[in-house]
């Protein structure tokens, strides 16, 4: 079997060796192992020798006496001396598993990871395995099961039990042994005693979306599409990004790709942003791909992880396919990487190590001299930048499948339905949309739009939204002080009692919930069929795939919900799209919140009119003039991109500058204000001996004082020049009992 060699337990003692000049020979039974024990603490962060049987091999997880107990490291490689003196050598116990859970890709990849952000070595290593694996709670699963033997004894007619389970495994053939105990109870064990039954323990796999069993011929592309593929393949360039709008049919090239390389007897990494999206693109990649598909996500239970995990080790399945996570799958040999919806913001990691998803690929890709390719019908500001300026090969498809129109997106000012007297979240354009699309038997989406709305100042009356003065960032309100606050700079301004531009006091500080959306819909058509998919509907291991099930086969005609329908889903039956509050992320306290507002429009918008059928869009705001919804009404990324990247070249944001943030939480406010102002100390020394390489620097409270109990500070510095980073990680290294200390750049989320 790939990557297992034909061996058991390894067990390694002390005894067995000879000792020689120069070191400590290794004579046929022992070697020496450079172990990193699983601790994420810079104390043990370092190389420890052992001593361990010749079977032993880099990449295995090893049990170790360590200290006064027994832990597990990671061989990291194996030679054959050291420089320990023999008589303080330990040796390895025993290896956890028969074959190197890690590859030499894997263990190459990790050392980059904590030298680039500073972080434990251990903790890089572990972003290659199942958590669950690593603390000794899942393995592989065995079943039991049970066959006739032949020649049968003779079994009294009055013993009907046992005739009855005869009859039945003579017609099926064998049968699990859970089953067969709970169908026929004594008379399993009764024929066993008699040597009626051979029993056979067997591998069982606990695969995930098990009625996801549908097979599809590859479809012929497009001239656009075998373009799009002859390009990707011939380009030197090992990043190409596809640029594609929403229909074009990115996920074929994806798919045309894969193939190609699987006949080339290479793998495949797929990664999709959401965990929701996993089961649609796992349904096309097994209806292409067979069983060659493994999905891998932290949604799955522990034991269907394992199991998945397992089948890419063994190199049974050959697809890894999941969310950021996934691009660790434990494949070797890989031919190809796909990071679909490049530009969404959870393939940056919020926990330690942070890294970005696309510095993991591009190693993994230069590792293995493979193509990535970063798609998106909207990328981000930075990726196209790399894309224009020629560091990535780009690919553009600027037409639908078969020619099929944009859907038609009307702005619907939500100022003037409020004067007219209707204050529901429904203008009376959607409601008439909305009216047509059920009487025709079509389905629709209601997205909300509600990133930051609840805490940013909106006057309804006029439009106006609180800024920074000096940031052109929205201010953020905080309810305990009553002030007006910039993440960016610490500015704080009063709350004004009216609105500076019109006088109005219709000053808003709320949107609309999920629920109440959903209320509000069974009011108006009461015999529709709704379902509401958002973070208390999705709960669960297949919350987000049951939903999207229900809604695929029609058994629903409206759903209502957050980000998580924006993205990805088609719907071939989906006509018409309601986008309410469509401008309320504009004014969340970033200096991305215009282009993450017009990925959402455009990427939700893109839903509709997918089939044969025309698609509407209604998008209601109360900023209808504002520039981004205008480019994201007309479709028009190169208009939006144009505009943006000239206002952060002006302002000096990214990708002209990086912000870095020094993050400082601890559950004691008292110590973690005194590591605040140690680590402060430091980078303001580095900061008054570089003042030309920063653009800002200050410390403050961050915008969430408090999360789990943890009180939250941060320093915060805008970057001219990065040449000053890698001493920042240097002088924010902070070792504190109870405060963590942590570097973010250009961090997705300032809260």
């Amino acid at each position: 079997m790939k990557g297992r060699p034909a061996f058991r337990g390894v067990f390694c003692a002390k005894a067995n060796f000879e000792k020689g000049g120069g070191g400590f020979p290794q004579v046929g039974m022992a070697q020496i192992a450079e172990v990193i024990v699983d601790i994420a603490h810079s104390d043990v962060d370092k190389i420890f020798d052992y001593i361990a049987a010749d079977t032993v091999r880099a990449g295995m997880r090893v049990a170790v006496p360590f200290a006064r107990t027994v832990t597990t490291g990671f061989v990291m490689r194996v030679k054959e001396h050291s420089d320990v003196p023999p008589e303080k050598l330990k040796a390895v116990l025993r290896a956890e598993e028969e074959f190197p859970a890690l590859t030499e890709e894997a263990l190459s990849l990790a050392q980059k990871i904590a030298a680039r952000y500073r972080v434990p070595l251990a903790l890089c290593l572990r972003l290659f395995l199942p958590a669950e694996m690593r603390s000794g709670k899942v393995g592989e699963l065995y079943k039991t099961y049970y066959s006739l033997r032949e020649p049968l004894p003779e079994i009294s007619p009055r013993a009907r039990a046992q005739l009855a389970l005869i009859a039945y495994l003579e017609e099926r053939g064998e049968e699990e042994s859970a089953v067969l105990h709970q169908k026929f109870g004594g008379a399993v064990k009764a024929l066993e005693e008699k040597g009626a039954l051979n029993i056979e323990k067997r591998r069982a796999f606990r695969a995930p979306y098990r009625d996801i069993e549908e097979h599809e011929p590859e479809r012929e592309l497009t001239v656009a599409q075998a373009h799009a593929v002859e390009t990707i393949v011939n380009t030197e360039k090992t990043v190409s990004l596809l640029h594609g709008v929403t229909g074009s049919g990115k996920t074929e090239i994806y798919l045309n790709l894969i193939a190609r390389q699987l006949a080339l007897h290479k793998t495949a990494i797929f990664l999709v942003p959401e965990i929701s999206l996993t089961p649609q693109m796992l349904r096309q990649l097994r209806a292409r791909f067979g069983s060659s598909a493994a999905i891998l996500h932290s949604g799955l239970s522990a034991g269907e992880r394992f199991d998945e995990w397992m089948r890419l080790r063994e190199g049974t399945a050959r697809i890894a396919i999941g969310a950021r996570s996934a691009i660790f799958a434990p494949l070797e040999n890989v031919g190809i990487i796909v990071i679909d919806e490049e530009h969404d913001g959870s393939y940056t990691s919020e926990s330690s190590p942070r890294y970005t998803t696309f510095d993991i690929a591009y190693f993994r890709a230069r590792h293995n001299g493979c193509k990535l390719v970063l798609g998106s019908a909207t990328p981000s500001v930075e990726t196209y930048r790399r894309a224009k300026e020629g560091e990535f090969e780009l690919i553009t498809l600027p037409d639908r499948i078969n020619a099929r129109p944009m859907p038609a997106v009307s702005i619907v000012d939500m100022r003037r339905e409020l004067k007219r007297g209707n204050a529901s979240c429904f203008s009376a354009l959607l409601q008439e949309k909305l009216s047509s699309c059920l009487a025709e038997g079509n389905q629709a989406i209601l997205f909300l739009n509600r990133r930051g709305y609840s805490q940013t100042v909106v006057c309804r009356d006029c439009g106006y939204v609180a800024k920074c003065e000096n940031c052109d960032v929205s201010l953020t309100y905080h309810k305990d002080e009553n002030l007006l606050k910039c993440h960016y700079c610490g500015a704080g301004y009063r709350m004004p009692p009216a609105c500076p531009d019109c006088g109005g006091t219709h000053l808003i500080y709320a949107g609309t919930g999920t629920q109440r959306v959903v209320d509000g819909l069974r009011k108006l058509y009461p015999k529709a069929r709704i379902l509401r998919m958002d973070q208390d509907t999705t709960s669960g291991k297949e919350g987000h795939y049951k939903i999207l099930k229900q809604f695929s086969e029609h058994r629903a005609d409206l759903l209502v919900g957050t980000q998580m329908v924006a993205k990805g889903h088609d719907f071939p039956s989906v006509t018409l799209v309601g986008i309410l509050d469509a401008d309320m992320s504009l004014h969340f306290p970033d200096y991305r919140s215009g282009e993450r507002t017009f990925q959402l429009v455009t990427q939700v918008a893109g839903r509709s009119g997918r089939a044969e059928m025309p698609g509407e869009v209604v998008l209601q705001t109360y900023d209808p003039e504002n520039y981004i919804l205008r480019f994201a009404a007309k479709y028009d990324y190169e208009g939006f991109y144009a505009h943006e990247i000239g206002m952060r070249a002006a302002t000096l944001f990214p990708p002209f500058a990086k912000i870095v943030r020094v993050m400082v939480t601890g559950e004691d406010e008292k110590e973690t204000l005194e590591a605040l102002r140690e680590v402060y100390g430091r980078l303001q020394e580095l900061y008054a001996q570089n003042r030309e390489k920063f653009l800002f620097f200050n410390r403050m409270h961050s915008p969430v004082k408090r999360i789990q109990n943890k009180f939250r500070y941060q320093v915060l510095m805008r970057l001219a020049d990065s040449s000053v980073l890698k001493e920042v990680y240097e002088r924010a290294e902070l070792h504190t009992k109870g405060v963590l200390v942590y570097v973010e750049e250009n961090p997705s989320n300032l809260s």
